[in-house]
């Protein structure tokens, strides 16, 4: 999209997977690991989640900031991997324990990475 080129998806657009910004998961390491112990209920692991989205959703942020950008779905091998995975993650003990919060939803994550790719200096190759 920064480039103004299209992209070649290999899941199908509703396909809906979990996923993380990374700045969620190492927050969320740092916050496990200062949080009182009297709070930390579950000594083996907890699940943290961030949002579940479908690949038509992040075409769609993206075309906030790029109307022009043009995907192509044309799923392969990787669509039965994907349909395997589980759409979403319950990670209600973090709320509860220790006030788990995410920060990044689509559109703040969309518009975090689209800025970064740009401060990249990445231009169109004609």
């Amino acid at each position: 999209a920064v480039q103004g080129a299209s992209y070649t998806c290999y899941l199908s657009q509703n396909t809906v997977l979990p996923m993380m910004y990374m700045d969620d998961a190492i927050r969320a390491t740092v916050e496990i690991m200062q949080a009182d112990q009297s709070q930390i209920k579950i000594r083996s692991s907890y699940n943290i989640s961030g949002i579940s989205f479908t690949p038509k959703d992040l075409e769609n942020a993206i075309r906030r900031a790029h109307p022009d950008f043009q995907v192509n779905y044309t799923p392969d091998f990787r669509q039965a991997i994907a349909d395997s995975w589980p759409d979403s993650i319950d990670d209600q003990n973090a709320q509860l324990d220790w006030n788990w919060k995410l920060n990044y939803e689509l559109n703040k994550l969309v518009d975090e990475m689209l800025e970064g790719m740009s401060s990249l200096n990445i231009v169109k190759n004609d």
